[in-house]
């Protein structure tokens, strides 16, 4: 019975490992754009736009949950929320729409899953905002829309952010034709917005923002440029508060000779190891001009910080991301 044991868990971890090895990823990791990040446990989590990887859904009509123990092994971890089952989606009179540029939160407990909803023409775009107790399934919309466009500024992108300062959560969110930063306070309810405050206009800002902190520093990061070219990159600005004023640094992300369009990004630290990385999407081709069609495609870096706080430009790479368990 001893052996028979002993050779049942050698079999168990076999498989195990032969698992791991079947999902090793190389960049890019997974198929979509426009990634969130976040770890939960012991586990990293993606959002992406167009995440899934079967092609049998319409790439814009849902969101999935992506998780891995270490950045490197990713699985699909089902769909979170569908588009038939946002009810003030066809309220525009708009024929067809689409779900993008998810961000994922956990807050007290919860999970909410705030995102755009398109078309931005005729009729302006909209932010939307669900709730689950999980991060891969039962997100239930709030019933209406958080934030509608209009007046030169597209609810596009939408980032939240809790201070662990003020103990506030702010909303990020903006871009594109209007190039418009917009940050409000959100109500303790999480789906509504309490006041917009007015922030200064950081250098170079398109859309795709992101927040962070790191020693006391805030990082306002962004993407500049246009989606589908060589232009789009990732810029950033570091501040005392999470609402500014920027101290523009420039971009750390930018197109080379076979990566094109590097963006629409996220940073994600291993709480344990206290490592940072960026998670981003890009092209993978080598034609300058654009612009691209196709797929974007979502890829892991590293980040590295100088002694003053700034961040060394990143390197895009089409190796296995770096390995960071969380243990």
């Amino acid at each position: 019975m001893k052996n028979l044991l002993i050779k049942s868990a050698a079999l168990t971890a076999l498989i195990a490992i032969s698992f791991l090895k079947a999902n090793a990823q190389v960049n890019p990791v997974i198929t979509g754009a426009d990634p969130d990040a976040i770890t939960i446990g012991k586990e990293y989590w993606v959002y992406p736009t167009n995440g899934s990887d079967t092609g049998r859904f319409r790439r814009d009509d849902r969101f999935f949950g992506y998780s891995s123990p270490d950045l490197v092994h990713w699985q699909n971890r089902g769909e979170l929320i569908n588009i038939k089952d946002i009810s003030w989606i066809k309220d525009d009179s708009v024929k067809n729409h689409g779900l993008w540029a998810p961000d994922v939160l956990e807050h007290k407990g919860k999970f909410y899953l705030y995102y755009s909803v398109g078309p931005q023409n005729p009729k302006p775009s909209r932010l939307g905002v669900a709730v689950s107790d999980y991060p891969n399934k039962d997100f239930k919309d709030s019933g209406k829309p958080l934030l509608t466009g209009g007046d030169h500024f597209e609810a596009i992108d939408p980032m939240v952010y809790d201070d662990p300062k003020t103990k506030k959560s702010y909303l990020y969110t903006g871009g594109s034709a209007g190039s418009t930063l917009r940050v409000f306070e959100l109500k303790k309810n999480m789906v509504e917005i309490d006041h917009e405050i007015k922030v200064d206009q950081p250098p170079h800002f398109t859309e795709g923002v992101f927040m962070h902190e790191r020693n006391g520093i805030y990082y306002l990061s962004y993407s500049h440029g246009s989606y589908n070219n060589a232009t789009y990159s990732v810029h950033y600005a570091m501040s005392k508060s999470p609402l500014g004023p920027w101290d523009y640094k420039g971009a750390i992300l930018v197109s080379d000779a076979t990566h094109k369009g590097p963006g629409h990004h996220a940073f994600v630290m291993n709480p344990k190891t206290k490592e940072w990385f960026i998670i981003y999407h890009r092209w993978d081709r080598t034609d300058e001009k654009g612009p691209f069609r196709g797929v974007r495609r979502v890829a892991i870096e590293k980040l590295i910080y100088n002694a003053d706080g700034t961040i060394v430009p990143v390197v895009m790479t089409d190796s296995p991301p770096p390995s960071s368990p969380i243990k």
